[in-house]
């Protein structure tokens, strides 16, 4: 089957930083596993550029809509380039192609008629309170007890205008039935619970349109208003592959392929309650999965732009290089849940996992074999014994793809460590530069072919995750340059033929020094907020040592 995956589309007019480069990089990732795999892969970003905050922005520095989204999607682009993001379209809410697929699709809501035979979009009166930070219309019971909004912390506008509305009432139970029966996934399951929630609480009918918006896409049936905000942006997943001029490539891509939106958790109920609504009334189908990630925090404080706490992905990029930037963004902690960054703790986890790992695994495993067999892959027995490295080189791909599937690519990263310290926990066991200097060159080649065959398995299974410094172990590994990994090749056990000539090549994750803490941290007194132990502490522990019995998941 085919697979279609999207991030949301993102809000032009904020800083680029890290909570952007989490979301994106886990789509391009999951994207080229699918690849792996041998299907066939659409994956789809971009921006959202219409809105009273976009027109206010413009003004502020005196410029039209038009040239500050210019401005931001070359910007967002380029930053996307840097972190290797391979998307296959990147889609802009002001793009022609965009607007007049919106277009149409308000003219098919306006033409249609709910299951009971009433009109699917009425014109009626708003009057309420609506929150420009979010974009959206508020209740009463959403304010805090100050009557500001919970995410802004800012006065809603009271405002009164005639809108056009959705008539979501009547498609309530049907995206209730779709979501309990797991025929729209909501994952992880809490999530699911709280759409359900809200569908038993009840809704009322959205509005579609604006009166008093100027930036933004005329409605066909009433050019006095512009679409709002939701009716402009979720349509975004559809315009993209040829809702309303290229009816081949949407037929491939969203009648016959898996469909799954990433997104964060505040903007849920549009896409699980209204998105699946206005798709019942088209006659369209249904995404299949919905993906709920967590926020990242840092140093415990949620990223804002207006706390000026915000990462940019450049940073990332520039003290750890791209691929292990692409590494620490995903490997923090599960994508479901809210997780905190601490900048320390990233060189840690690089030198632990990629320059200590990985790293030494490839380094140790090709210098040997330049000295004992001239660079040559040896050539040894075939049989597979049935030890922890040859069921991890047999079970770690299948294992790891599952994972994936499952949109837990913290688990498939955990799966392909596993590998990697047990073919170094192999090495170290089988004590290879003994086995040189005892001159038993049998057993030394069956050390070095099974080491080496556990290097290619973790390159390709890194690959969607660190293409680059894949593509340079396939290098020393012999292969053509424009070598592609295939999860069908994994299984072969000769897919390096004996007599392979291997390349020389540099350290893939040299190591390195992390930058001292702050001097208000790490001076005297203040050892504890720097996370450092006295050393008068230190001594005064006692050590013991334990064999584990057991463990168990929690």
């Amino acid at each position: 089957m085919n697979f279609y995956i999207t991030t949301p589309i993102y809000y032009a007019n904020a800083q680029v930083h890290i909570g952007h480069g989490y979301t994106t990089v886990t789509a391009d990732i999951l994207a080229r596993f699918h690849a792996l795999a041998g299907e066939e892969a659409f994956f789809l970003t971009g921006l959202d550029e219409h809105g009273s905050k976009v027109a206010e922005a413009a003004a502020e520095e005196g410029i039209k809509p038009q040239e500050l989204v210019d401005r931001i999607a070359i910007h967002f682009k380029e930053v996307l380039a840097k972190l290797g993001i391979e998307h296959d379209y990147f889609i802009r809410t002001t793009d022609k192609r965009h607007e007049e697929g919106v277009q149409r699709l308000l003219t098919r809501l306006w033409e249609a008629k709910t299951p009971e035979g009433e009109p699917v979009v009425y014109k009626g009166l708003y009057e309420g309170l609506y929150c420009t930070g979010c974009e959206k219309f508020i209740t009463e019971k959403e304010l805090t007890e100050d009557g500001l909004c919970p995410d802004h912390l800012k006065k809603p506008k009271k405002t009164s205008e005639e809108n056009y509305f959705f008539r979501l009432s009547a498609y309530l139970k049907q995206v209730e039935e779709l979501v309990s029966s797991d025929r729209i996934r909501i994952m992880p399951a809490g999530r699911k619970n709280e759409v359900l929630a809200l569908l038993r609480h009840g809704l009322d009918d959205f509005s579609i349109s604006r009166e008093k918006v100027t930036w933004g896409i005329e409605l066909p049936f009433d050019p006095s208003q512009k679409a709002y905000v939701w009716v402009d942006a979720l349509p975004n997943y559809i315009t993209a592959i040829g809702f309303a001029d290229d009816p081949e490539q949407f037929d491939k891509w969203w009648n016959k392929s898996q469909i799954v939106h990433l997104m964060a958790k505040d903007i849920l109920k549009f896409h699980a309650i209204f998105w699946p609504a206005m798709l019942l009334a088209l006659g369209e189908k249904v995404p299949e999965v919905m993906f709920i990630h967590g926020y990242i925090s840092l140093d415990g404080q949620k990223i804002s732009k207006s706390v000026g706490n915000a990462i940019a992905n450049e940073r990332l990029i520039d003290d750890f290089g791209r691929d292990a930037a692409r590494y620490l963004l995903v490997s923090q902690f599960p994508f479901h849940q809210d997780g905190d960054i601490n900048y320390q703790r990233l060189y840690e986890r690089y030198n632990s996992n990629l320059a200590n790992d990985y790293g030494n695994l490839v380094s140790r495993v090709v210098k040997m074999i330049f000295v004992n067999f001239d660079g040559q892959m040896p050539a040894a027995g075939d049989s597979e014994p049935d030890d922890e490295l040859g069921k991890l080189l047999s079970s770690t791909p299948a294992a790891a793809m599952e994972r994936v599937r499952e949109i837990d690519l913290l688990g498939a990263i955990d799966s392909i460590w596993a590998l990697i310290r047990a073919a170094n926990r192999y090495f170290d066991h089988q004590k290879p530069w003994q086995l040189a200097k005892e001159g038993k060159r049998d057993e030394l080649g069956v050390v070095l072919k099974r080491s080496l065959e556990a290097v290619r398995l973790v390159a390709s299974l890194t690959y969607p995750i660190m293409p680059e410094r894949s593509g340079q172990v396939f290098k020393m590994l012999g292969l053509p340059e424009d070598y592609q990994p295939k999860l069908s090749d994994l299984e072969k056990r000769d897919f390096l033929k004996p007599g392979t000539q291997l390349v020389k090549g540099d350290n893939i994750f040299p190591r390195l020094k992390a930058p001292k803490p702050k001097a208000d941290t790490a001076k005297a007194g203040n050892d504890d907020e720097a996370g450092l132990i006295p050393i008068e502490q230190f001594a005064q522990v006692k050590m013991r040592v334990a064999e584990v019995l057991k463990c168990e998941s929690v």
